[in-house]
């Protein structure tokens, strides 16, 4: 008998039994106010949550972001906020979109639990802006907000897209010396609006 087989067998010998999965009956964890805790959650990690009641509101608190201010090349995906003065048509490799400054973008989901947002490739001109550009805001409808991952996932359809992905707060690292980085493979910044006048 090949030593293969005397390990299979072993195994196979020593078979456990299998016990039954458990109840899951929690509603997971609940915050007083999921609005604060992720605003509080997503400054944590590096990023800015900002709760508006209109897009308007979210256009003049872009404006007054130092990093949008100086951007020269800018992307917006989403209409009344931000503004494009970047030819992404006229793009046919993805890597020409490093010259993006600051991208705001759409966001579907946000999470409180992590301060992380559910994001597609459905209406931006091209996925790799969410980790190209130099900066990024994503726009959130306040209702998408919840409490934890498991309400989070009751809402989204992983297979409806190509692409999908959680986002929480910029690009960041501490694995050299234990030393955190901010932007150090993507984004060097984050802002996350929540419009109360968005529908999800």
């Amino acid at each position: 008998m090949s030593s293969r087989n005397q390990i299979l067998q072993s195994i196979r010998s020593h078979a456990i039994s299998s016990e039954p999965l458990p109840e899951l009956q929690t509603e997971g964890v609940l915050f007083d106010d999921a609005m604060a805790k992720f605003c509080e959650v997503l400054a944590m990690v590096g990023g800015r949550g900002v709760h508006v009641a209109t897009l308007a509101e979210a256009q003049r608190a872009l404006s007054q972001i130092p990093s949008y201010q100086s951007a020269k090349q800018r992307v917006s995906a989403c209409a009344g906020v931000g503004e494009t003065n970047f030819n992404a048509a006229a793009v046919t490799d993805p890597h020409d979109f490093e010259a993006v400054d600051f991208a705001v973008l759409p966001g579907l989901v946000a999470c409180a639990e992590n301060a992380a947002v559910w994001v597609t490739d459905e209406n931006v001109p091209h996925r790799v802006l969410y980790f190209l550009t130099q900066h990024l805001a994503l726009v959130v409808p306040s209702r998408s907000l919840v409490h934890n991952l498991g309400q989070a996932y009751s809402r989204i359809n992983v297979q409806s897209t190509r692409f999908s992905a959680w986002i929480s707060g910029p690009s960041k690292t501490a694995d050299i010396e234990q030393s955190l980085v901010i932007g150090a493979h993507g984004p060097r910044s984050l802002t996350v609006f929540l419009v109360d006048e968005l529908r999800y």
